[in-house]
């Protein structure tokens, strides 16, 4: 009988060493909001993990948890481009700089009554389309600029070929022409990896497990979803209630069909109905929904150099995500 009560308060004593190590995941070493007490504060987020928005107050350097809930209320302090406002939740990622007015609650927590972001303002790289784009012009003007030097470097080939007489002075010419080309074409390979960096997405972040993905795929030009996606949809959303923390990211996708922009554009409204479905007929709060990207025909899944591979690459990827720390809290 000793020896089982014994077992009995090692065991409560384990369940209670457990439960503080998880409670640090989240507030070790953090700043602790007093209950009841209102309280406004600004920055940057660390992380997510479902409802709990960890960040870094820009003006102590201490690490906060704000909760998310129904009532809260979130803004944006500029406009935000193809998002909609009530896309704005959704936008509480990785190095966005917020300012939240809230509530402290019995966990030293932070319950947030209203969040104003500029979506512009980031304390890290992380994917913003600005960026992209930039980058992604900086690789065309490369590519330009060495498609330009192979087409000198010919050129003076052709002219040392019909003046003889300079011939030496124009195969030097030549070659520094095709040295220079090599060179732009490193540069324009350099900023393509540039251009892959910044379109990583939360969950290739090193913080974050997949636990469930589906994906769906479209008809050419068209961002309407079919009976099939929503199944999947439905059953992906019914899973994820019974992840702890869950989260779901969206990335939508076209073809190389079309221009750059009217593949942005098509790519982000497929990942925005699948957004709009989750919310409204599948009960998925948008809390639990992080930014819904559009990222045109970058990312192909096969070659779009066929009818078939051009199909695939018509798709949107979802994907039920957990914070590693909190996952491997839980377990201990």
């Amino acid at each position: 009988m000793k020896f089982g009560i014994r077992y009995s308060r090692l065991v409560m004593l384990q369940c209670a060493v457990c439960l503080v190590l998880l409670t640090g995941l989240l507030n070790a070493g953090g700043q602790q909001f007093e209950a009841g007490k209102k309280t406004k504060i600004t920055g940057v987020i660390l992380w997510r993990s479902g409802d709990l928005v960890k960040i870094r107050d820009k003006k102590t350097g201490d690490v906060a948890v704000v909760n998310l809930t129904d009532n809260t209320k979130i803004e944006r302090d500029k406009d935000f481009g193809m998002r909609h406002a009530n896309m704005d939740v959704t936008a509480m990622v990785p190095g966005l700089t917020i300012d939240v007015d809230g509530v402290g609650n019995a966990k030293g927590q932070l319950d947030a009554n209203k969040i104003t972001f500029d979506p512009n303002v980031f304390a890290i790289e992380v994917a913003e389309e600005q960026q992209i784009q930039a980058n992604q012009a900086a690789t065309a003007h490369a590519q330009s600029t060495a498609n330009q030097g192979v087409a000198e470097a010919g050129q003076a080939q052709t002219s040392a070929n019909v003046a003889q007489v300079s011939a030496d002075v124009a195969q030097t010419t030549a070659n520094q022409a095709g040295r220079a080309a090599v060179a732009v074409g490193a540069v324009a390979i350099t900023d393509a990896q540039a251009v892959a960096l910044v379109n990583q997405r939360v969950s290739d972040l090193a913080d974050y497990k997949t636990v469930e993905e589906a994906d769906l795929f479209f008809p050419a030009g068209q961002d309407s979803l079919s009976p099939d996606d929503k199944a999947a949809l439905s059953k992906l959303a019914s899973d994820a209630q019974a992840v702890q923390n869950y989260m779901i990211e969206i990335a939508g996708y076209a073809s190389s069909t079309g221009t750059r922009d009217e593949n942005l554009k098509l790519s982000d409204a497929r990942a925005t109905a699948v957004a709009n479905y989750l919310r409204d007929s599948a009960n998925v709060p948008m809390r639990r929904i992080l930014v819904p990207a559009g990222y045109g025909a970058s990312h192909p899944a096969v070659s779009n150099q066929t009818a078939v591979g051009r199909d695939i690459n018509q798709r949107v990827d979802v994907k039920v995500i957990v914070n590693k720390g909190i996952e491997e809290g839980a377990s201990m």
